[in-house]
């Protein structure tokens, strides 16, 4: 695939590295490259297959409706702009792209949800509940977009939306606890991210994964399936 990587950061530099040795193309677009969207126009994605947006919640949406607008087809592994998600939905599935988002592309997170599904049973026998999640101090949203999912997951399972308590702090990675405590015991599911490879390689896989498909798409649901 020819891929257009916007955003330059410590994951972006890592999906650009994995695409180039799953034998991908790739062309970067920081942020002075990409202004006002013009790494977004027709002249510049006449050989793109598909864009992945790893940049900030401040340049997403825009990203998002260029690629709509383009017929370019998408992949977002930026967060803090779910509350434009309803429009933007509707946007991208009125241009007939391919559009896939996740909260978080690693498979290991996803499984996580899974199982914080199952733990949410929990909050019916009388446990208190609460989410922590630590990022690195350079992290612009809070609470991350993985926390937010984690919350959600647990509201559907179980009714009771959970506080989520932010850390942000030295080169943390990414890590997140789910906590349930009850006057008989606790329990304590924890995800801690090694590296962000397990997030590049996903976005990437994503992308190989959405080739010839149309619609809009959430990385939860389709992960198992992942070339």
């Amino acid at each position: 695939m020819n891929i257009l990587l916007l955003g330059k950061g410590k994951t972006g530099s890592l999906v650009a590295e994995i695409a180039l040795e799953r034998g991908h193309k790739v062309r970067v677009a920081g942020r002075e490259q990409n202004a006002e969207e013009q790494a977004l126009v027709k002249d510049n994605l006449r050989d793109v297959d598909v864009v992945i947006d790893f940049t900030a919640p401040d340049a997403v949406v825009g990203n998002i409706e260029a690629c709509a607008r383009q017929g370019k087809s998408m992949v977002v592994g930026t967060t803090g702009w779910y509350g434009e998600l309803p429009r933007l939905r509707r946007l991208v599935e009125d241009s007939g792209i391919g559009f896939l988002y996740g909260a978080n592309f690693s498979v290991g997170v996803n499984i996580f949800f899974d199982v914080a599904r199952a733990a949410s049973a929990a909050g019916k026998h009388g446990y208190r509940g609460a989410i922590t999640e630590r990022h690195h101090a350079q992290k612009k949203d809070a609470p991350s977009g993985t926390a937010v999912k984690i919350q959600q997951i647990v509201k559907e399972a179980s009714g009771e939306e959970l506080q989520i308590n932010s850390v942000r702090e030295g080169e943390t990675v990414g890590m997140h606890v789910l906590f349930f405590d009850s006057s008989n015991d606790s329990m304590m599911l924890v995800h801690d991210a090694k590296s962000r490879r397990g997030f590049a390689e996903g976005a990437v896989r994503a992308a190989e994964w959405l080739q010839g498909k149309k619609g809009f798409y959430d990385f939860k649901d389709v992960w198992r399936e992942l070339p």
